[in-house]
């Protein structure tokens, strides 16, 4: 009471840190009280309350005594040693001159303080041959044990906090509560660092099995997690529901339903989630502003909720970046020319159909469910070449050349080798970031393609972008600039394209590849047909596959007219996606005599892949890390993976191929 009017909590922090300090320098009570009579008054600031000397002693030496009695002496065993109270006829510990018992004895109650907050401080305090003593008198509380074991991760020794928390969780599980939550998730990070997931997953598993309500929601919502980074929504939905019935008024639990809708781009029912969450929440009394200025902020816009909400654990380089792309959206645009490639022309105008084979297929970065990697074929069969009066290339404004000579001279890192989209092996961008600082000082770097795709391919690189919302934050503005950049320079109307042959060009065809990339993991398959069209326009050769994407985003749109259309500007294609595409279009139209006979060439070309698409099992065959064989059971087996819930959905077509390729 009176000491809540006299001292806020930092100060009463302030006098126990001090006070454990001092007894464990001088564990002797009447020393200790000594001085807690002289200098609690003075780092309380009692004094100044307007109270009398008298009364700052006697709430000096109430308090003193209270945390002496509360304090775990090495000396002890780590026991507490409590002060016992004088007889009522002795002179006051206060130094008052009254009999006790008429001063600090008339007190009704004696407050109490936890050892175990003072374990808290005390940790803190002991070196380390002490901890060692108390750890093996099994002194300390189990809870406090991850704050050790936390340090200990801190020092790169996960082997010791792994021995010092496994124990605590190897009897019954339903008696640990929320105080061993924090013991759990260290526990678990430490199995992270020493790479041992058998021994995480069985750990996490059997904790949903039998630990407490609070435990279980921990540990689904870190499977959840899990299934999150891995791009597993149905089963992070599965595990976050399972959170959400063993403790549903989490906040933990909601942070966790934001972060699957985020993760998602389902940004409408996040915001709804937020409003839901905010409500209850304040009904429920929650006083955790931080976390409540969260759920605002996503009610607002989840995916800048979610970056705000690991900017302190991000990377600083990330945040720097985060702040430069967050102005460059304001700039207008630059104006890029183009000069045509009349010489160049003639060198392409028949092209053999695997000339342009490139991989290694590992480094190519590949969405969720693609069919093969990006990149892995680059050429179409048959001639479709622009004419030499349409070939051209991109020429940047003077002071852009400027700006991209400088760059060149920071950045430490070249071009991504072919159509791929990550660096060569052993090249870190990250690793000399002086480019970073030239960046943030000249918004005026966002005018070059060339840098934008430098940007783009370093953010690829970065572990951080894999999280949804950095990649929104981050990746996807440049994508889009460098997307109004090109529709400015090279309108749908205009007759120009720009070819891949072109070394200037390729910055700007890899962002639109990445552009259509990120519109796919985002949920925008309109938007990811825009652009792949684009991209085909503007380079009819189709260096980075395209048209397979763009015919399966057709098929999957009910777009059968505009897949026949793609099918044929790619006649005698080799990719499983354009011969086996065009075979559904004609067959969904009615058009089944024509279907047969292009089957029929099909067949002849990729004879594996209708039996890939028939059986309801089959066995995965061994995949090529260096790229896909065409013709082969790993084309088929990806086929199959990507496009078979299609052809399920149409009735009676496998019935009719099976027919006609038994």
């Amino acid at each position: 009471m009176f000491l809540h009017e006299t001292a806020d909590a930092e100060h009463f922090e302030l006098v126990i840190v001090q006070s454990v300090r001092q007894i464990l320098n001088s564990p002797n009570p009447m020393e200790f009280l000594q001085w807690a009579r002289e200098a609690i008054p003075r780092l309380l600031g009692l004094r100044e309350a307007y109270l009398d000397e008298v009364e700052s002693q006697r709430l000096a030496m109430l308090l003193g005594t209270v945390i002496w009695n509360a304090t775990p002496l090495p000396t002890n065993d780590f026991l507490p040693l409590p002060i016992a109270s004088p007889p009522p006829e002795a002179p006051c510990l206060c130094g008052s001159g009254q009999r006790y018992d008429d001063c600090c004895g008339n007190f009704d109650e004696m407050p109490e303080l936890s050892s175990e907050l003072i374990w808290e401080i005390l940790l803190d305090e002991i070196p380390e041959r002490t901890l060692r003593d108390a750890l093996a008198l099994d002194a300390i509380p189990g809870p406090l044990l991850a704050k050790i074991a936390d340090r200990w991760l801190d020092d790169d020794r996960p082997i010791r906090a792994v021995a010092l928390l496994e124990p605590l969780f190897a009897g019954p599980l339903d008696e640990l509560g929320t105080p061993y939550e924090p013991a759990f998730d260290i526990l678990c990070d430490a199995y992270d660092r020493l790479d041992h997931w058998r021994k995480k997953l069985a750990f996490l598993n059997r904790v949903c099995a039998e630990g407490s309500p609070s435990l279980q929601a921990t540990a689904w919502q870190r499977l959840s997690t899990m299934h999150i980074d891995e791009g597993d929504f149905v089963q992070a939905e599965a595990a976050f529901l399972s959170a959400l019935r063993s403790n549903p008024d989490n906040p933990s639990t909601a942070l966790l339903e934001i972060t699957l809708l985020a993760a998602q781009h389902k940004d409408l029912v996040a915001r709804e989630r937020a409003r839901f969450w905010l409500h209850r929440f304040r009904r429920l009394g929650f006083k955790d502003e931080i976390f409540m200025e969260f759920l605002k902020r996503a009610i607002a816009d989840p995916q800048e909720a979610m970056v705000n909400s690991h900017a302190d654990a991000l990377d600083p380089l990330l945040v720097d970046l985060r702040d430069w792309v967050a102005g460059i959206g304001v700039r207008p645009l630059p104006t890029y020319g183009t000069a045509l490639l009349r010489d160049a022309a003639s060198r392409h105008r028949h092209v053999d159909p695997f000339a342009l084979l490139e991989g290694p297929a590992e480094e190519i970065r590949r969405r969720p469910g693609s069919r093969f990697p990006a990149g892995a074929i680059n050429a179409p069969t048959g001639d479709l070449v622009a004419g030499p009066d349409s070939r051209a290339e991109l020429r940047p404004p003077s002071a852009v050349r400027r700006i991209e000579s400088v760059w060149r001279s920071l950045y430490p890192a070249a071009k991504p080798q072919s159509t791929h989209l990550t660096l060569a092996e052993g090249v870190d961008a990250w690793a000399e970031p002086a480019w970073l600082d030239y960046l943030l000082e000249h918004p005026e770097v966002a005018d070059s393609l060339d840098v934008l795709d430098d940007l783009a391919t370093a953010l690829y690189e970065h572990p951080e972008s894999a999280l949804p919302w950095i990649s929104h934050a981050l990746l996807r503005p440049l994508l889009d600039r460098a997307w109004s950049i090109l529709e400015r320079t090279l309108p749908p109307e205009g007759a120009r394209c720009i070819p891949w042959s072109a070394a200037t060009n390729r910055p700007a065809l890899r962002l639109l590849f990445r552009r259509y990339l990120s519109q796919i993991q985002e949920g925008e398959p309109k938007g990811a047909i825009d652009t792949l069209e684009t991209l085909l326009r503007l380079n009819p050769q189709d260096n980075h596959g395209a048209r397979a994407e763009l015919m399966n985003l057709y098929l999957r749109d009910g777009e059968d007219e505009r897949a026949l259309a793609l099918a044929r500007r790619f006649p005698d294609d080799l990719l499983a996606d354009l011969a086996y595409g065009e075979v559904l279009a004609l067959y969904r139209l009615g058009r089944e005599e024509r279907a047969r006979l292009v089957l029929n060439t099909a067949i002849r070309r990729l004879p594996r892949i209708p039996g890939y698409l028939t059986r309801k099992r089959i066995k995965q065959p061994r995949l090529n890390p260096l790229g896909m064989t065409p013709g082969g059971d790993d084309q088929a087996w990806l086929y199959r993976e990507e496009m078979r819930d299609v052809w399920l959905a149409e009735p009676g077509i496998l019935a009719w191929l099976k027919r006609f390729t038994a």
